[in-house]
């Protein structure tokens, strides 16, 4: 039963769009009030019900002793989104993986306006040319794409990225088409 109500809520997330998943991990480092990088089950259904997510009570109470596999009262809510993202064949992590890595020139991790200079290219974009923006506000709109609308710190993390192409992947069936499609976008 338990994992139809994973399979629900991962239903709600990914009908908000790509970015679903990763908006739901934002809710929920804002309801981690301790910084704790886990949530007890207050937190977890507050957080929940912040999002607007409905599966009710006793769903919530089976997801989070589903998820709470030490039995310690708490969840990692990193485990939480891992587990919540739709399942991903190794091929197309690893292509969302050399993505990040050719994003991410300095190495450290997290992709960041630095990182984009010289890797993507900000003169065809429209509010550029038309002398709108400066290069620096398209890195940082870019960035914004995978970035979390709670959290803009202008860095983007390997999980963010993952989290954004989880929902992405989820609505192309074909591994060889997604596969495609990243390495054309990201000109692997």
């Amino acid at each position: 039963m338990s994992t139809d109500a994973v399979q629900e809520l991962r239903q709600q997330c990914l009908k908000r769009g790509a970015a679903g998943i990763k908006a739901l991990g934002r809710t929920f480092r804002i309801m981690d009030d301790d910084g704790s990088k886990s949530l007890d089950f207050q937190e977890f259904e507050k957080g929940l019900e912040n999002y607007g997510m409905s599966v009710g009570k006793d769903k919530a109470q089976q997801i989070f002793v589903m998820m709470d596999k030490d039995g310690s009262g708490t969840i990692n809510f990193d485990e939480f989104l891992e587990k919540l993202r739709p399942p991903m064949s190794s091929a197309r992590k690893q292509v969302i993986n050399q993505a990040f890595q050719k994003l991410d020139k300095t190495g450290d991790g997290v992709v960041t306006v630095e990182d984009l200079q010289g890797v993507y290219d900000s003169k065809h974009h429209p509010k550029y040319k038309s002398g709108q923006w400066t290069e620096e506000q398209v890195f940082r709109s870019f960035l914004e794409t995978f970035d979390s609308p709670y959290d803009k710190d202008g860095k983007v993390t390997l999980e963010e990225f993952l989290n954004y192409y989880s929902g992405v992947s989820a609505s192309v069936d074909s591994d060889e088409y997604f596969i495609t499609m990243m390495k054309n976008a990201w000109k692997l």
